[in-house]
């Protein structure tokens, strides 16, 4: 068999010659050549793993899928992005001025380290939630470009197959909060945390909806539910905030043909029957 075909016949649950074996995050297409200080990938340790991937294991490659004509965001304005540059480090501090509120969020990142620090988060209590709700909402709206993915599974060819990859609401909302505020204002507050996670959900699910019909067939990831996973949350609420919200965009991608594998974490035991769901 080639790659392709193990990794597509394990998918479909059929038999293959032996296990599919995948780096995950290491697909062979990292850039070893590029000088910038913030790819880690240029330092020589990485080439023989990276040549390993590409020469032999059954290559899953993540991409994204971006769109064009999007229609414009009402709430573009109120919102401003600085980046400086302080010693071997890159700051990012984010400023949104949501009614009578200034929200704002400071990120990090250190040369030679693939990680990205948020420092502080954007929303700090539940106040600062409902001036975040009250924000103009993006419309979902334009076209899936996906030329970027036929051109990767061209360059891929027999030795590996394409996983669009894409947040659930529950990790567009989540990450606005520190964890530990965020777990108290998830048990506490659940109608206003459902009414962040319908926003997000408007938004994105045209979006997976298009993709699955332009890209049908293809493996997807859904990472989120870790957020909900126990310990932070308890198995009830991993319902309330990832099954029922990650459950029409599985429907939409399976529809058309596709795969989706949910991403998650923590004591998987409690929350099985949950994501088979």
């Amino acid at each position: 068999m080639t790659r392709r075909e193990r990794l597509m016949a394990t998918l479909r649950g059929e038999s293959v010659d032996r296990p599919a074996v995948n780096f995950y995050e290491i697909s062979g297409f990292e850039d070893t050549s590029n000088p910038d200080p913030y790819n880690i990938y240029s330092d020589p340790s990485w080439r023989p793993l990276i040549e390993m991937a590409a020469r032999f294991t059954d290559r899953i490659v993540m991409c994204g899928v971006p769109f064009k004509n999007e229609p414009p965001d009402p709430a573009a304005h109120l919102s401003r992005t600085e980046v400086r540059e302080e010693g071997s480090s890159r700051f990012w501090t984010t400023t949104v001025q949501a009614g009578s509120r200034l929200l704002t969020s400071k990120a990090r990142r250190d040369a030679d380290i693939n990680t990205v620090w948020t420092t502080e988060h954007l929303l700090k209590d539940v106040d600062d939630l409902r001036a975040w709700l009250d924000l103009p909402e993006r419309p979902s709206g334009g076209e899936p470009d996906v030329s970027g993915v036929l051109e990767l599974e061209k360059k891929l060819g027999d030795s590996g197959i394409v996983m669009i990859d894409t947040a659930d609401p529950l990790c567009m909302v989540a990450p606005l909060f520190e964890m530990g505020q965020y777990t108290v204002i998830a048990m506490t507050e659940t109608e206003l945390f459902h009414r962040a996670l319908r926003k997000c959900a408007r938004w994105l699910y045209p979006r997976v909806e298009a993709v699955a019909r332009a890209l049908p067939g293809r493996l997807w990831r859904i990472y989120g539910p870790e957020y909900a996973s126990p310990p932070y949350l308890p198995p009830s609420l991993f319902h309330e905030y990832v099954t029922e919200y990650v459950r029409p965009m599985v429907q939409h991608i399976q529809s058309r043909g596709g795969y989706a594998r949910i991403h998650s974490h923590g004591r998987l035991r409690d929350i099985l029957d949950e994501i088979a769901a």
